[in-house]
């Protein structure tokens, strides 16, 4: 990451970048995130990914209602979250919709955005392990260019209410 973050310096203000999915504890990253956001006067970022897959060009046309689908969904996801984290801490999140493999989206994300001073994710608390993504992003923490955080997804509100 070539990037210097520059959250804490005159002019900016800390954001925390929170993926919003389909999993089940979503609501419990955004839930922290906003709690954060809201102590230290600072933002949150939600962004939804959207995973694309090579289309055959005789499909092409298949592929551009798929995709409008899938902005559709990936909107109303985020108003879910964006209405959460304002009941939550009475703000209004910044919203990103990417397309395309998930580990470059939220890298370049961060590499955008200078203020991005942490990523919040949940685990599932499942036996099936903590998720794809989270799996998936604990793999290259040693390297992640900012803190990684990572929220046990069966953490009640009262509970994050006193980490947060």
């Amino acid at each position: 990451m070539a990037t210097q973050r520059r959250s804490y310096q005159a002019g900016h203000k800390p954001k925390c970048l929170v993926i919003v999915d389909d999993s089940a504890e979503w609501d419990r990253a955004v839930y922290y995130a906003s709690r954060w956001a809201m102590r230290v006067g600072g933002g949150v970022v939600m962004l939804r990914l959207i995973e694309t897959e090579d289309q055959n060009q005789q499909w092409l046309g298949v592929a551009d209602i798929m995709r409008a689908e899938a902005h559709e969904n990936a909107n109303a996801a985020l108003d879910r979250a964006a209405g959460r984290a304002n009941g939550i801490a009475a703000i209004t999140p910044e919203r990103v919709i990417r397309e395309g493999d998930p580990a470059e989206q939220i890298l370049d994300v961060i590499e955008q955005d200078v203020d991005i001073a942490m990523l919040v994710l949940a685990a599932n608390p499942g036996a099936e392990g903590p998720g794809p993504l989270t799996t998936m992003l604990t793999k290259t923490v040693a390297s992640f260019p900012i803190p990684l955080v990572i929220v046990p997804g069966d953490l009640s509100d009262s509970d994050l209410d006193a980490l947060s």
